[in-house]
């Protein structure tokens, strides 16, 4: 693969238009214009529709009326600092075959690979079994609605698809501690999301003669007490089954341990949860303090004084019990806990039967030497909305991606590989071409 891969060349034209929120529309009308030029024959045979400033929806119409497929992806991207990257991270810079730049991975690239089967498809004058939706947001990253409004679109349509397929997981090597070889990751459901704000309030008076807590050391103490063992850890259906899929490639010791916890899911949790990090995300509702405001001057005595928690609830968990639990743990009625925004975590699809098995027969024609494993979702993405209308929602992007590249979403350094991007491509041609 060269530096002019066709696939490269677009994916880079597409991350010079920087799609970021706080920039403005134009940007985003930029986007949709250059998509119309990219991908003639998708608008030329497909039926597009404007859902809200920021939703497309295109329907390719299948040769019979059955409960459609749906893939998504988002168009706008999170801010980047240029002195960060060392690079323009809107340059689209390509280089030895790698596309440099905010999107790359989220979701440029995961959407350009949609756009790239169903162009390659049309252009054999091929017609999918059943109708195809692109639905496609350019809020994702500002919890906007473009999605929600596109699912709500469908429902009074009276649409019921029978697949629906976002960002999520990706092709990645050994998924887990002493496991051999690729994973592709899918996501059957994502965590929940809580923003709380806690707030204590204080007289206030000169810093020469305290008095009294302040609100700052009321809030201080409640900090402490909001450690990572607020909530209990359990594991969910979804991580069982991961470790029953990759126990077959375990090695060593390995193997007998994660055939034990994928039969126990008191015991997964508890020592996912001594584990730290990503494995004890997994099986317990994580919170984190984010942000903190309050005081006017040095030498004051602030009258009021919050931070800003932001929690990923596991399933079972909600908005309302998650408040409870840290207003109980704080116990402290003089500081206020209020629920800025959120959202339950979303149901959970199976891991097994017709809908699943399609990804996973994409993922043998494309990557064979991967073994599509269901996993729980930490971040959360705009296809918590379709979860309303369909009980077959997963989280997969079709690319390789190795931990360096993951931690670069949202992060510095985001880039792609054409070849991956090439297969990204092959795994939605045979998706839809395997519909029946």
């Amino acid at each position: 693969m060269t530096a002019s891969s066709p696939i490269a060349e677009r994916l880079s034209r597409m991350i010079r238009i920087p799609t970021v929120a706080d920039r403005g529309p134009e940007a985003f009308e930029q986007f949709v214009v250059l998509l119309e030029e990219l991908y003639p024959k998708v608008h030329a045979s497909l039926e597009r529709e404007r859902i809200t400033e920021r939703g497309l929806l295109f329907r390719w119409r299948g040769a019979a009326e059955k409960d459609p497929v749906v893939l998504m992806a988002h168009y706008d991207v999170v801010p980047a600092n240029a002195d960060e990257w060392d690079e323009d991270p809107f340059g689209g810079r390509i280089d030895h075959g790698w596309v440099h730049g905010r999107g790359a991975l989220d979701d440029k690239g995961p959407l350009i690979v949609i756009l790239e089967a169903v162009e390659a498809l049309l252009a054999e004058g091929f017609t999918p079994a059943r109708d195809v939706y692109l639905s496609f947001g350019g809020n994702e990253e500002t919890y906007g609605d473009a999605a929600l409004a596109i699912s709500e679109h469908l429902d009074n349509a009276g649409i019921r698809p029978w697949l629906v397929i976002d960002e999520g997981g990706a092709v990645v090597e050994a998924p887990l501690p002493f496991t051999r070889g690729r994973a592709a990751m899918i996501g059957v459901g994502e965590k929940g999301l809580v923003t709380l704000r806690l707030t204590a309030s204080s007289d206030p008076g000169h810093a020469s003669a305290p008095h009294g807590q302040s609100a700052i050391d009321r809030l201080a103490r409640a900090v402490r007490r909001l450690s990572s063992r607020v909530f209990r850890p359990r594991a969910p259906l979804a991580i069982t089954r991961m470790l029953q899929i990759l126990a077959d490639r375990a090695v060593g010791p390995a193997r007998p341990l994660y055939g034990l916890l994928a039969r126990s899911r008191i015991l997964t949790g508890l020592v996912f949860a001594a584990l730290g990090g990503e494995p004890a995300a997994l099986v317990r509702t994580t919170i984190a303090a984010t942000l903190q405001d309050g005081g006017s001057a040095a030498n004051v005595l602030p009258a009021t004084a919050s931070v800003t928690f932001n929690l990923r609830l596991i399933p079972g968990e909600t908005v309302e019990s998650a408040a409870r639990r840290v207003a109980r743990r704080m116990r402290d009625a003089s500081v206020r806990v209020s629920v800025e925004e959120g959202s339950d975590p979303t149901p959970l699809s199976p891991a097994d039967g017709p809908a699943f098995d399609a990804i996973a027969a994409a993922v043998g024609a494309t990557y064979s030497d991967a073994t599509a494993t269901p996993y729980l979702m930490m971040q959360a993405s705009d296809s918590r909305h379709f979860h309303a209308i369909s009980p077959h929602v997963y989280r997969f992007a079709p690319l390789e991606m190795s931990a360096e590249q993951r931690a670069s979403i949202h992060g510095v350094g985001e880039r792609v590989e054409a070849p991956s991007l090439e297969k990204g491509r092959d795994f939605h041609v045979a998706l839809i071409r395997g519909l029946s």
